[in-house]
């Protein structure tokens, strides 16, 4: 008597579905056990190494629970508490606004700057600004220019309004100018100016301003700042609510038990209290990933992507096999013996892998040798996937919008 064959295929199916269950299941305690060997040889048995799948699996955890200083891996909860706070698109607004009368070209009175905090105002950006305002017929104003809320001009708070002043009034740096023309169309040889009186007239900023601008959408805004490791991020956490808020938001997006694994004394990296664990690091690395998928974005929108992106990743993770297939936060802070790379990776087999190593104590050189090598090893596991991306080389200014009184 034989089985009929309706009765032998699905015994067959679910024979064949449990073998490949089985070689599946090795093969990841291979992996794992590979990787794990990997960290121990490439990046040292002391040093905290963390990977983990996008479905959660752990492929490795060595000194994962233990927090260390992570450098400018701090960006990454200060980079989504202030998508969490001001969302993707937000932009950062610089008012100028009079408090007298507009005549003759001459203001009667002071030109107030009401700074929110706009890290990326530059140069350029006062040129803009300086275009707008002759636009409007603006050549002198009879007092001075004065700073009201936080302002930074040229990367710097210290002094930002007299600097901002005299780039206003003596105009800015010939680059800065031709760059400006070269995307405007403007003319001349150096950029509008504006005179200022050495004292100040006082008086109350005008209900309208006369001229507003707008930074870049926040998502290039941080990204731009991460690539070069910019530790003008300290100030910028104070636009998320300050350290502590940014604390608390990252402690909030990691399981509770690692919460004590998040230390903040700065939103940079700087400062000498931050501490971060491996874990943390990686649970950070994926609340930002799907913070940024609420509004269409991914990583590689804030984060630089290894080989490709000008900043602490251009040369690096650059060879045949590895261009574009990284995207990570990098940390150094030789002071404190901290070294670090956090990011990821895309793979067919486990979707996004998430990874952190985090050295310490180890000269930074060698340090970025072992991450690098421990993160080839990683690409050598799995079939990975390049990032869809491509590197936008648009001036940041050309981001920016300016708004003269009347316009619409």
């Amino acid at each position: 008597m034989t089985t009929a064959p309706s009765k032998l295929a699905p015994r067959i199916a679910r024979l064949l579905w449990g073998i490949a269950l089985a070689v599946a299941t090795a093969c990841a305690g291979a992996a794992r056990a590979d990787l794990a060997a990997d960290a121990r040889a490439l990046v040292g048995a002391g040093q905290g190494v963390y990977v983990e799948t996008e479905d959660g699996s752990v492929l490795v955890a060595q000194e994962d629970a233990r927090p260390v200083h992570p450098a400018s891996v701090s960006k990454v909860p200060t980079t989504l508490a202030l998508l969490r706070k001001l969302g993707a698109e937000h932009r950062f607004a610089t008012r100028f606004v009079p408090t007298g009368a507009l005549r003759d070209g001459a203001i009667a009175g002071d030109l107030v700057v009401q700074g929110s905090g706009d890290p990326y105002f530059v140069d350029e950006n006062a040129a803009l600004v300086a275009l707008a305002l002759r636009d409007l017929g603006v050549r002198r104003v009879a007092g001075t220019l004065v700073a009201r809320g936080p302002l930074l001009f040229n990367w710097q708070t210290q002094g930002a309004a007299a600097r901002l002043a005299r780039a206003l009034a003596a105009g800015v740096s010939p680059a800065a100018w031709q760059a400006v023309r070269a995307e405007t169309g403007a003319a001349g040889a150096k950029s509008p100016t504006v005179g200022f009186a050495a004292q100040a007239h006082g008086g109350a900023p005008q209900r309208e301003p006369l001229v507003v601008h707008w930074s870049q959408p926040l998502v290039p805004l941080v990204k731009a700042l991460n690539g070069f490791s910019n530790n003008i991020f300290a100030p910028l956490a104070d636009a998320a609510g300050g350290i502590a808020a940014v604390q608390a938001i990252a402690r909030a997006s990691v399981p509770a038990a690692w919460a004590d694994e998040i230390v903040l004394g700065d939103g940079a990296g700087a400062h000498r209290a931050n501490r971060l664990s491996p874990r943390a690091s990686v649970a950070l690395l994926r609340a930002l990933a799907e913070e940024l998928a609420k509004s269409g974005h991914a990583l590689p929108d804030v984060l630089p992507v290894a080989g490709i992106d000008e900043g602490t990743l251009r040369r690096r993770l650059d060879g045949p096999g590895e261009l574009g297939h990284v995207v990570g936060k990098t940390g150094t802070y030789g002071d404190y013996g901290a070294c670090a790379l956090a990011g990821a990776v895309r793979t067919r087999e486990h979707g996004v892998v998430y990874f952190a190593v985090l050295n310490r104590g180890v000269p930074i050189e060698p340090a970025r040798r072992r991450q690098d090598a421990f993160v080839r090893a990683l690409l050598a596991r799995f079939d990975t996937i390049a990032w869809p991306y491509e590197r936008d080389d648009a001036p940041a200014f050309t981001r920016a919008q300016v708004v003269r009184r009347g316009a619409q």
